[in-house]
């Protein structure tokens, strides 16, 4: 760990210093990225998200009534719950000496491949924070960190659950240190958010419009509406391109109106979900059994399914709820081999990651207690 990955304070700028010179957003001619200050530029006229079509008022007041965080916690527990039965279902009877032989029969190259499929998915998750900067104008935030909170922050965030609060408590343990406010925190988690839940739109997309009988195992809907579903989403997403792609666009009120990225930038963004989520599913296609031989983009469609439904239920590390889904996704294969090649997956992509993690974490912490001991004994 070097002492300049793990040094706390800001480079040699001012904190909070915003410039735009080399932000996906500047280098493609698209507007910057958000207004991240109280006081308006002079001379600029700020942009302000727009009230919309009339029509969509009384839409706007039904939505408003919703307690949506209800309706998340009941849709997570529903989704651990269904996954807990098919569990159930599925290993109740399950031989653990197949197991040990299913483990062992896995090719050693597999293992070295699905390795670095991991290692390169964890490479391009880094570009989530470093995007996100880039969008905001952030500059003074170098890469190395960006990449470490990223790492640090996906892996413990999604290891213990609630995801969206305990990754920004990483977020902010790390930025605040370089002059950010907890609202651009709040921001970047918006972008970063943004740029998953992009890429798996597209994956999905393409999986549900390619082999729509393999991701009907999951969600239990007929080819024909998936099929429509995926469609959907493809043409959802070439909207919201086309949207962005117009003129600035602004999400939000006051503090947290954050400006999207323009028309190239989501290319870009939607590249890095993309490129993410397709190293996550080689790893899996790595160390899935041989015969009956299954086409790749079958089982990202399945493990796209199963990734976010285990987001979904908000379960630590997805426990559970991903492997029930990739259980029934994938029931021609060999029960006991399957589970196999589910255990070492989540070895190499969830608790390998996470206690380097905690590792990392644990290090700085270690370091800035250090040396506020020193500073406090100075003369």
């Amino acid at each position: 760990m070097t002492k300049t990955l793990l040094n706390p304070g800001p480079e040699p700028i001012a904190p909070g210093e915003r410039s735009r010179g080399d932000d996906p957003a500047a280098l493609s001619g698209d507007p910057p990225g958000v207004e991240t200050s109280d006081v308006a530029t002079p001379g600029v006229e700020a942009v302000r998200p727009s009230a919309g079509p009339a029509w969509l008022a009384p839409v706007r007041a039904i939505l408003a009534r919703v307690r949506w965080n209800w309706v998340g916690a009941a849709l997570a527990c529903m989704i651990i719950g269904i996954s807990a039965v098919v569990l159930y279902n599925v290993l109740h009877d399950i031989d653990l000496d197949k197991i040990r032989v299913g483990l062992k029969s896995i090719p050693p190259e597999n293992l070295v491949k699905a390795g670095l499929c991991v290692a390169m998915a964890y490479a391009t998750l880094t570009l989530y924070d470093w995007f996100a900067l880039r969008t905001l104008g952030i500059r003074h935030v170098p890469y190395r960190v960006a990449a470490m909170v990223s790492f640090t922050s996906y892996t413990i965030g999604h290891n213990i659950g609630a995801t969206a609060f305990s990754a920004g408590a990483i977020r902010w343990r790390i930025y605040s240190a370089y002059g950010l406010r907890l609202v651009d925190v709040a921001k970047i988690c918006f972008i970063t958010g943004l740029t998953f839940w992009l890429g798996n739109l597209a994956v999905l997309g393409l999986a549900m419009i390619y082999d729509p009988v393999a991701v009907g195992a999951v969600d239990q809907l007929a080819p024909s509406v998936n099929r429509l579903i995926g469609v959907a989403l493809l043409i959802g997403l070439a909207g919201w391109v086309f949207w962005v792609w117009g003129a600035p666009r602004t999400i939000g009120v006051k503090k947290l109106n954050v400006r999207l990225p323009g028309g190239r930038s989501t290319l870009l963004q939607i590249g890095i979900g993309i490129t993410d989520l397709t190293f996550c599913s080689l790893a899996m296609f790595m160390l899935v059994p041989a015969e009956p031989h299954i086409h790749f983009f079958t089982l990202a469609g399945i493990f796209i399914a199963a990734t976010l439904l285990g987001f979904a239920s908000h379960a630590p590390g997805s426990i559970g709820v991903f492997d029930a889904a990739m259980l029934v996704g994938l029931a021609f294969f060999d029960k006991e081999q399957l589970i196999a090649g589910l255990l070492i997956f989540r070895l190499m992509y969830f608790v390998v990651p996470f206690a380097t993690s905690l590792t990392i974490m644990g290090i700085r912490e270690g370091i800035l207690a250090v040396r506020r001991r020193k500073a406090m004994e100075a003369p």
